[in-house]
């Protein structure tokens, strides 16, 4: 059906950059919404960056200004470049995907998640 991978995650310094890519691969046929969200040990899975079709992109108070969400249609791909990073950043961010596709002749729609990808900031 659909997968998610995602790349791009290591150890970074407090104040440096990373850049998250997801891409989707599968009978795909269209994406929906997609976005970014992270869990750090010990505390509940929380919404990064949310682009939506219909109500647009939103953004944790704390990455405003910091973090940006971007999607390449055509590689089916979604972003995040994140600079400023700071220690409470540190966490499993994981890549979120409303996908439509291709089931022998149905077309579906639904949620994918990646795996997951561990950021880590420290000095």
């Amino acid at each position: 059906q659909v997968q998610l991978a995602e790349s791009g995650g290591g150890m970074v310094q407090p104040g440096g950059s990373l850049n998250l890519n997801c891409v989707a691969s599968g009978s795909i046929v269209s994406i929906n919404d997609v976005g970014w969200f992270r869990q750090a040990p010990g505390k509940q899975r929380e919404m990064v960056a949310l682009q939506s079709k219909v109500d647009g992109t939103e953004y944790e108070d704390s990455v405003k200004g910091r973090f940006t969400i971007s999607r390449d249609t055509a590689k089916s791909a979604v972003s995040l470049q994140m600079n400023s990073l700071k220690p409470e950043d540190t966490a499993v961010y994981y890549c979120y995907q409303i996908v439509t596709y291709h089931s022998g002749a149905e077309r579906w729609t639904g949620p994918y998640w990646g795996r997951g990808i561990q950021v880590t900031v420290s000095a």
